[in-house]
């Protein structure tokens, strides 16, 4: 396990659209399964120990962002034949332990994380209702602690959806590296 930071935001960037099919079988894109207020795109997997101590914030986090017209999608980068613990069957088994209800989709060219220069998971991404990014960074200040620290992440929402912008202060993510393929 490489433990790594995420890099700062790369504000007023937006991502060109993609069609994906999530691992429940939803076919979709990027900019239709936004909410009205945006999406949080977030690089997760099952393995990472990061990630998996934080899966209950997570869920509550998403949760609560759907009440603010904010929509979510999971995205799973590493190389699948290297990590079975990343296969889709238990990235479903993942879905129903940490009680997700967002898509999640698998990268499997990894493409997507190439082009959002995703590093780490966990790693979150707020793109306004606009699709330009205004977050990247961590979910809370407690990182991996399960226990919820300042809500970062919503924080900055909230701050976007009713000024327009957020604080450029911005803490990065802190996680296992995106498992490459060769």
């Amino acid at each position: 396990m490489v433990l790594l930071n995420s890099s700062s935001c790369n504000f007023g960037w937006r991502p060109d659209n993609f069609e994906f099919t999530s691992i429940k079988g939803l076919k979709s894109s990027f900019y239709e399964i936004a909410g009205l207020n945006g999406l949080l795109a977030m690089f997760i997997c099952n393995h990472c120990p990061y990630v998996r101590s934080i899966e209950n914030k997570i869920s509550i986090e998403t949760t609560r962002l759907k009440e603010l017209s904010v929509n979510s999608l999971a995205i799973m980068s590493n190389d699948q034949s290297a990590y079975s613990e990343d296969s889709n069957h238990n990235l479903l088994k993942q879905t129903l332990r940490a009680n997700f209800d967002f898509e999640y989709i698998v990268d499997s060219d990894q493409t997507i994380a190439r082009k959002f220069q995703a590093l780490c998971t966990p790693e979150f991404y707020y793109f306004g209702k606009d699709f330009k990014l205004h977050y990247r960074g961590r979910l809370d200040s407690n990182g991996k602690d399960p226990e919820m620290g300042e809500p970062e992440l919503y924080y900055a929402v909230e701050e976007v959806i009713s000024k327009g912008y957020c604080s450029p202060q911005q803490s990065p993510s802190l996680g296992c590296s995106i498992k490459w393929k060769s």
